[in-house]
C-alpha cells in the first residue's frame, strides 16, 4: 500500500540539515565584530522584518507578526500567504545585498543559515539580527517558539503558541505509548542519486518525527544524514519508507524506489508501504510537528490514533 499526504511545496534536502543549540542570540555590527546583545535593547518592536527559515516564518504568521515581515527566504512555504512576500533566495545561499535592500529593522534567522561569509556580513550590518537554534529535538519546540517570540516582542502570544504545541505534542506521546503492536521499522529516505539512498539517522529532524511517531529508525546506526551501502538498506529491513513529497527532477516513484535491487527483499517493498509528506511540515519542528506526527503514526498504526 502507497501512502501520501498531498501538501503543497517541497523543502530542499539540505534545509532540514539544522543546527544543534536552543537559543537566541542577538547580534550588531561593532568594528565589524557581532556581539551579544540583551534582548531589550535588540529590537522587538521592529516593522521591517527579513525572516529566513520556514519554520521561523510559520512562527512569525502564527504570532501574528505577519505584517511586520517585508521578505522571506525560499524555504519558506508556509502558510501559503507567505510566498507572496519578497524572497531574498535560498537560507543556505544568502546574498547579504538582497536582504539588506529589503531595509529591515530585524533579521530572524534560522541557525544554519549560510553561507558562514554573507551572515558574517549581516551580523556586521547597523541590523539586528536574532539567530533561533533548530535542535533536531522535539522536546526544544517549545523553546524555538519562545525564541521567536522574544526576538519581536510576542513574549505572551509566543508562551501561549508553545504551551499549545507541547499540550499536543504530550498528548500524541500519551496515544503512541498505549500501541500495543511491535514498532513499524521507518527508513526516511532524504534522497536518490546513483543508485544510493541518503538516510535520516540519529541527531536529525527525521529521527526525532519517527520516534514521536511510534516508530523506529531503521538507519539508528548511523548518526546524521548519509548514503547507505545496498548491504546495509537490506541489514535495516524497513517496514515503511518515509519520504518528503519532492517535485519535478526530485521526483521518483514507489515503482522506482523499490524496484532497486537494494529494496526489493525489504519488507516495504514487499508492501509497497511508502509515506510521502510536505518537507516543512514533516522536519520543520515547529508548531505544526503533533500534526505531523499524528499523521505519521496514524499511516503506521491504522485505527490506533484518532
Amino acid at each position: 500500500m502507497v501512502f501520501s499526504f498531498t501538501r503543497r511545496g517541497f523543502l530542499s534536502a539540505a534545509f532540514v540539515i539544522a543546527g544543534l543549540s536552543s537559543t537566541v542570540l542577538f547580534s550588531t555590527g561593532l568594528g565589524g565584530q557581532g556581539v551579544a546583545l540583551a534582548a531589550d535593547k535588540a529590537n522587538p518592536d521592529a516593522k521591517r522584518i527579513v525572516a529566513i527559515g520556514g519554520t521561523v516564518t510559520e512562527i512569525l504568521y502564527d504570532l501574528g507578526a505577519q505584517d511586520r515581515i517585508v521578505a522571506r527566504d525560499s524555504t519558506s512555504s508556509y502558510p501559503p500567504e507567505a510566498m507572496s512576500k519578497p524572497d531574498v533566495g535560498y537560507m543556505r545561499a544568502l546574498s547579504p545585498e538582497g536582504i539588506l535592500g529589503q531595509k529591515p529593522d530585524l533579521i530572524v534567522m534560522e541557525e544554519g543559515s549560510g553561507p558562514p561569509p554573507a551572515v558574517e556580513i549581516l551580523k556586521a550590518s547597523e541590523v539586528p539580527v536574532a539567530v533561533i537554534s533548530t535542535p533536531p529535538d522535539v522536546s526544544k519546540i517549545g523553546d524555538k517558539i519562545r525564541a521567536v517570540g522574544k526576538a519581536v516582542g510576542l513574549e505572551d502570544k509566543a508562551e501561549a503558541l508553545a504551551k499549545k504545541t507541547e499540550d499536543g505534542l504530550k498528548a500524541l506521546e500519551a496515544q503512541v505509548a498505549a500501541i500495543k503492536t511491535e514498532k513499524k521499522n521507518v527508513l526516511f529516505v532524504l534522497s536518490v542519486s546513483n543508485g544510493r539512498l541518503m538516510a535520516g539517522g540519529k541527531d536529525t529532524s527525521a529521527d526525532a518525527i519517527i520516534g514521536l511517531a511510534g516508530g523506529a529508525n531503521a538507519a539508528g546506526t548511523i548518526t546524521g544524514y548519509k548514503p547507505l551501502s545496498d548491504e546495509a538498506v537490506i541489514a535495516a529491513k524497513p517496514d515503511v519508507i518515509l519520504q518528503m513529497q519532492a517535485v519535478g527532477d526530485h521526483s521518483v516513484s514507489a515503482e522506482q524506489l523499490f524496484a532497486m535491487p537494494a529494496m526489493q527483499t525489504t519488507p516495504a517493498a514487499a508492501n509497497k508501504a511508502r509515506v510521502q509528506m510536505d518537507g516543512l511540515l514533516l522536519l520543520g519542528l515547529g508548531p505544526r510537528t503533533p500534526e505531523a506526527a499524528r499523521k505519521l503514526a496514524a499511516s503506521l498504526y491504522p485505527g490506533a490514533i484518532n
